[in-house]
């Protein structure tokens, strides 16, 4: 399994809009962080969790030639926003992409794309095939994924595991049977926004404690804020087995 974290921002990105901190002008890379989303290339399939509103930079900066689904985390525009940019994989692939996500994610997808599902659409939009999902296990392709519950403040959301490959984003709640699901995973990535506590997200130390309960090989954060430091300073301080994830790294599990 070969994953590529395709950003590792918050929802506003790093750096953000008119922001003169130092880590919104360092010219480390490894600041430099679009909206959260990873590609993940498992058994000859294609999947991306989350297509936010970099999702055609992230494909064309990954060169990603095909699209067998993406997998929805929950409905916030930062996760969603570029889904429209599905319609190249369309043309290219000569096929629709399934999403999978909740019910009530895949009622907002239709609010925000009401184009893409009407009786009638028009020439060019988006095909998407849409798959509802539960808290159960499911397959894309014969490739197993496992949702993992979580919440983001009072929104429910899914994170997911895929082999020994587990990713959780905007959570700052877990419940232990769920914890469960994440054990043995050799590789969990989690959200950790800043190092101060945050309403709707785990902090630094949170994410780290959530980390070494499930007490993977190794363990990155991501969805994070400029807030949170300097990449070249605040990654030597975390545990050995802990990193900062940062865009366009690669992981071969």
């Amino acid at each position: 399994m070969k994953v590529t974290f395709l950003g590792t921002g918050t929802s506003q990105g790093v750096p953000v809009i008119a922001c003169n901190c130092k880590v919104c002008k360092s010219n480390d890379k490894r600041d430099i962080r679009l909206r959260s989303s990873v590609l993940i290339e498992v058994g000859g399939i294609t999947l991306v969790i989350d297509s936010g509103p970099d999702f055609r930079q992230q494909m064309l900066r990954a060169d990603v030639k095909s699209l067998d689904g993406i997998l929805f985390t929950h409905e916030h525009k930062d996760h969603i926003a570029g889904l429209d940019d599905v319609r190249a994989f369309n043309w290219v692939n000569k096929r629709h992409v399934d999403v999978y996500a909740e019910s009530r994610v895949i009622k907002a997808l239709k609010n925000e794309f009401g184009y893409a599902f009407a009786e009638n659409p028009y020439p060019g939009v988006p095909k998407i095939g849409l798959n509802t999902i539960t808290e159960e296990p499911f397959l894309v392709k014969g490739i197993k994924v496992i949702p993992i519950r979580g919440k983001h403040m009072h929104l429910p959301v899914l994170g997911y595991r895929i082999g020994d490959f587990t990713y959780l984003t905007d959570f700052n709640y877990i419940f232990n049977s769920e914890l469960e699901k994440v054990k043995g995973s050799k590789v969990l990535v989690i959200n950790g926004v800043r190092k101060e506590p945050h309403v709707s997200h785990y902090c630094l130390p949170e994410a780290i404690e959530v980390i070494q309960k499930a007490n993977p090989d190794k363990g990155y954060v991501t969805h994070i804020s400029h807030q949170l430091g300097l990449y070249s300073e605040e990654d030597t301080l975390l545990p050995e087995n802990i990193h900062l994830a940062y865009d366009e790294l690669e992981l071969n599990i």
